[in-house]
């Protein structure tokens, strides 16, 4: 189908024992969940900004919503590791397009600005 794209840190072990002087694995744990809530909320927000029906037939179709409720929220790691995005099988259709529909990107523009305020939140932290 796609390949998907993957935001990942490596390097927990240098990150950890900055972190020991500073903050507490608690704290990282913290940042990571609010700023995955973050991601999911703007994803959803961001759906019903890009996607707001088709014509099919010469008819307008309402959407549905049912990728919006598809984006949800996954913690793992012990708390260190957050996953969100859409669920539906189509949804990578609706994010690339195809050669007869524009892409509608709700993923990268919300991932672009918490992306960088992640990197922030952990920089505050190892400060």
């Amino acid at each position: 189908m796609s390949k998907r794209k993957v935001f990942q840190i490596n390097g927990l072990s240098g990150l950890s024992k900055k972190l020991k002087k500073n903050a507490t694995m608690d704290d990282v744990k913290t940042v990571v969940k609010v700023n995955t809530a973050e991601l999911t909320e703007a994803m959803q927000r961001e759906t019903q900004k890009v996607l707001t029906g088709h014509w099919e037939g010469g008819k307008f179709v309402k959407p549905t919503g049912a990728t919006k409720r598809s984006i949800t929220m996954k913690i793992s790691n012990k708390g260190l590791s957050g996953h969100t995005g859409p669920k539906t099988e189509y949804s990578p259709y609706l994010i690339r397009g195809t050669r007869f529909m524009a892409k509608r990107d709700f993923f990268l523009p919300p991932l672009r600005i918490q992306k960088s305020k992640f990197k922030s939140d952990l920089e505050r932290l190892v400060e």
